[in-house]
């Protein structure tokens, strides 16, 4: 059974101002956690943290080439996952931003129920993005409700 869950989304900015969104804590803080330890670089631990849900989670930064990847870890030991958010480019206006999560467990009796939430919160996240780049919208964060 494949795991991985792909997610895409069309944001009309430049490559170089989605990529800054991710990596800055400061401006990630607008669509996605609440605040980060420090900017995403190759081989640094950061730890994000959600304050509404009175969570924190450690992100392993594995690698970053500006304005095109960035490649991530995260998860409870020995469930760790691996995020690859790819920008491509489509003109100086708009990035089309991928997301696949791999990793997954496929032998997880909850596996089809973690890659619905998955799915579900990845789509979520890039609809964040997208209102906060293309509108200015900050109040879209964290609205999600389980």
């Amino acid at each position: 059974m494949d795991t991985q869950i792909t997610t895409k989304m069309k944001i009309s900015k430049p490559a170089h101002e989605v990529y800054e969104a991710f990596v800055n804590p400061e401006k990630m803080a607008n669509f996605w956690f609440s605040s980060g330890t420090g900017r995403m670089e190759p081989g640094k631990t950061i730890i994000w943290r959600y304050d509404e849900y009175n969570a924190e989670g450690s992100v392993h930064v594995l690698e970053v080439e500006e304005n095109k990847k960035i490649v991530f870890s995260w998860g409870a030991e020995n469930q760790e996952t691996i995020v690859t958010i790819t920008l491509k480019e489509m003109d100086d206006t708009s990035t089309v931003v991928e997301v696949s999560e791999s990793g997954l467990r496929a032998d997880d009796p909850e596996i089809v129920n973690k890659m619905i939430q998955q799915k579900e919160g990845w789509v979520y996240m890039l609809t964040c993005l997208k209102g906060y780049l293309e509108n200015g919208m900050s109040n879209l964060r964290a609205s999600l409700v389980h």
